[in-house]
């Protein structure tokens, strides 16, 4: 006797995780709709990094003079002084320095986000 059945098994679940693990070896080729918001991200986001490491190193020294000043490392006042304006100093050219490199990375992309926008909106 001959066994002519037919199984399917079918998993939405199972196929997902199939599908997600395969997309993750698959090229992907950016589009171009993709490429204009990577490089709208990439103006937004330009020298914000660098300024908050800036502001934060400076803070954190400041913070050290602030504990001078409150006799929590048991320092002089020279310390203090030498800290709190040494960490001031650091912060105040943080906001300039996201301007000038947010500024600097705008002029950059700013041809080819408008030449692809262009495509776009002609297609």
């Amino acid at each position: 006797m001959e066994n002519n059945t037919f199984r399917y098994n079918y998993s939405a679940a199972r196929n997902k995780e199939i599908e997600s693990i395969r997309r993750k070896y698959v090229p992907h080729e950016e589009s171009r709709l993709e490429r204009l918001k990577r490089l709208d991200r990439c103006v937004q986001t330009a020298g914000t990094l660098e300024s908050l490491c800036i502001g934060v190193i400076g803070a954190l020294i400041f913070g050290i003079g602030l504990c001078f000043a409150l006799d929590v490392l048991a320092g002089a006042a020279w310390l203090t002084a030498l800290f709190m304006i040494g960490g001031t100093f650091l912060m105040i050219p943080a906001y300039p320095l996201y301007k000038r490199i947010a500024r600097k990375k705008r002029e950059e992309l700013t041809p080819e986000i408008l030449r692809l926008s262009e495509e776009m909106m002609r297609s």
